[in-house]
């Protein structure tokens, strides 16, 4: 193997999984230091600079980093609730409710926040929808001197963070304080402006335009019964709108939900908020097969909600106008062993007789879906032949150059994290569209590694390693919560509570950086590793190294850090997957051939660091 070029920005980035895993790139080790630390107001700066929202994210990111932590990989943890009695699972740090506690603890920083400009540059932008990805957007290119307008119908920001996450999960006011200091950035927002035609809006002669206007359509079940009993059959991100605007305050006591996802979960759970007394989740997947995250199953199992498995709606019953059950089918998962489809897992009837589950209501959550039929056919922006417009999967860039679209609107439902960084990547775009550079040509992002050694066997960062498990975030009694559609059920950690969580951080992007120039081959390293992850051997091709070290390397999405010849001919090569970056090897290495050096990844946001100004030409002579 050639040596591991650790220049590459990819490299070490890949190795601090968490921020690998995040789509906005968030350097989650570096923030849970200062939460250790004690620094909150600096922790919460590091999450906004990167995911724009951590106090909402706190509450309800998806937790793309979390099955990524390496903490899971080294160690087994206790028990999982709910799981059988000794069985052995892995936890990772609890990295999304320690960026809540960053937000719950910090002072004010609005004199932190990026100044007005007194001066625009000019340029203006119009973002239709005022959710997660347009405000990114908005957030992104404002300080820049950007006139940016954003247009929502609802009368105040925030999209499906306002209008689809219930207030009990997310309470209204964390929402006003995060999309406040976006708006407090000179933006324009239009309230309660619903835009209907993408060619009016073109015709206003904006410079570019961002398109975050969400999948506001529910998907619906078209099986008999349906438009009988239509009055008691609602669907579910329509109805969590209303409940959230004050339209809904009530619901029959006996309530079935349809469908597997998260807008399932907080159906449910808010309609026991809203007196339903028999409340049942009814999927047609198997309970591990659900697209619901697995703590959103564990709050709605806490709250005694029973979600049914393998059963699919056939029909809804009613008698005069009023629903009075949903018959099901019973069916049980398949794999095809052989033909064109071998492998491919299929729903096939059971064969036993249908199922039929009284209740009074029905809340439909089967999906989104997009719709745009207010962007004419004919405005010169493509769309595919599932009705999903055609974007470059980097730019964002439409078929129409001065648009651009993200979040749920540019590939479909996704979730928050996710419509943030299609806001950051967007706003690049439209800065460089707008500048006149090719919005292709996107620079790298920034790499620094900085040595964290203090003194012979002292270091800048806290690298002692302890088999502590997951503490868990309390939660109010669900006597007050059920009771209250508003009343918050998590708390959120504690001030030391959150120090004892910081502490499982492994500091993964604290890096070991080797030089073989002043290795002795000494073999200390070797000797006082934990992991048995470090092995000095003759090279080869990769896969014969990784079966020779001195524990075998299994995990092939994981580098192996290959040196440079040592003076004897072999090599050092260390498996990335399982390193826990404690140090140890630094400190008993006799020359200084290892070093503990902090990665930093800064990714290039929207503003004059992403453009890559052309050489001016020189004038061709008569």
């Amino acid at each position: 193997m050639k040596p591991t070029d650790i220049g590459a920005p990819d490299y070490f980035h890949k190795v601090v999984d968490c921020q690998w895993a995040c789509p906005s790139h968030t350097p989650v080790p570096e923030y849970i230091r200062l939460i250790a630390a004690g620094r909150y107001d600096d922790a919460y700066m590091v999450n906004w600079k990167s995911n724009v929202f951590p106090g909402i994210l706190g509450r309800t990111c998806d937790r793309p980093c979390e099955p990524a932590c390496r903490r899971s990989r080294v160690e087994d943890a206790p028990p999982e609730q709910g799981k059988e009695s000794g069985s052995a699972v892995r936890e990772p740090v609890a990295i999304c409710r320690l960026k809540r506690v960053a937000a719950d603890n910090k002072n004010d920083i609005r004199a932190r926040l990026p100044a007005v400009p007194t001066k625009k540059n000019g340029k203006r932008v119009a973002c239709v929808g005022a959710g997660p990805a347009s405000l990114t957007v908005a957030r992104d290119l404002a300080p820049h001197g950007y006139h940016v307008v954003v247009y929502d119908g609802d009368a105040k920001a925030g999209g499906m963070i306002r209008s689809q996450i219930p207030r009990f999960r997310l309470p209204e006011e964390v929402i006003d304080e995060e999309v406040g200091y976006i708006l407090g950035l000179g933006i324009e927002f239009r309230a309660g402006k619903r835009v209907d035609s993408m060619k009016a809006l073109l015709a206003e002669g904006y410079d570019a335009i961002f398109v975050g206007s969400g999948a506001p359509r529910g998907r619906d079940l078209d099986i008999p019964g349906r438009k009988e009993a239509a009055k008691h059959i609602h669907i579910g991100i329509d109805w969590l709108s209303s409940v959230s605007f004050g339209h809904i305050d009530k619901i029959a006591k006996r309530v079935i939900v349809l469908g597997g996802g998260n807008t399932a979960m907080d159906c449910c759970r808010t309609s026991k908020r809203l007196g339903g007394d028999d409340v049942k989740v009814i999927v047609r997947s198997g309970f591990e097969e659900m697209k619901a995250s697995p703590w959103e199953k564990e709050d709605a199992t806490h709250e005694g909600i029973p979600i049914l498995n393998y059963l699919v709606p056939k029909e809804f019953t009613h008698h005069k106008g009023k629903l009075t059950g949903v018959t099901f089918e019973k069916v049980a998962a398949k794999i095809d062993a052989d033909g064109p489809n071998r492998g491919r897992r299929r729903l096939v009837p059971t064969g036993e007789p249908d199922q039929h589950f009284a209740c009074d209501e029905v809340l439909v959550a089967v999906g989104q879906e997009n719709a745009f039929p207010w962007i004419e056919k004919d405005c010169g922006i493509e769309f595919d032949q599932s009705g999903m417009p055609v974007i470059d999967k980097v730019t964002l860039q439409t078929t129409l150059p001065r648009v651009f679209f993200g979040g749920d609107a540019a590939f479909g439902p996704k979730n928050i994290i996710w419509a943030v960084a299609h806001g950051h990547a967007a706003a690049v775009s439209i800065d460089k569209h707008c500048q006149g550079e090719d919005v292709s040509k996107r620079p790298p992002p920034m790499v620094h590694l900085m040595s964290q050694k203090m003194g012979i066997h002292e270091w800048s960062y806290d690298n002692e390693i302890a088999l502590d498990r997951r503490y868990k975030v309390p939660w109010r009694d669900a006597s007050q919560t059920l009771k209250n559609i508003k009343v918050e059920v998590e708390m959120g950690f504690d001030r030391a509570t959150a120090f004892k969580e910081a502490e499982r951080c492994l500091n993964c992007d604290v890096q070991t950086v080797f030089s073989n120039t002043k290795c002795i081959e000494c073999d200390a390293c070797v000797d006082i590793c934990p992991m048995d992850c470090i092995t000095f051997t003759v090279n080869g091709e990769e896969a014969n190294l990784r079966a020779r070290l001195n524990a075998p390397a299994k995990n092939l999405t994981q580098d192996l850090y290959v040196s440079g010849t040592l003076r004897t001919g072999r090599i050092m090569a260390k498996d990335e997957d399982v390193c826990l970056h404690c140090g140890l090897c630094a400190e008993r290495c006799p020359t200084g051939a290892w070093d503990m050096q902090k990665f930093l990844l800064e990714m290039t946001p929207a503003g004059p660091g992403c453009r890559i100004r052309a050489p001016k030409k020189e004038p061709v002579p008569a």
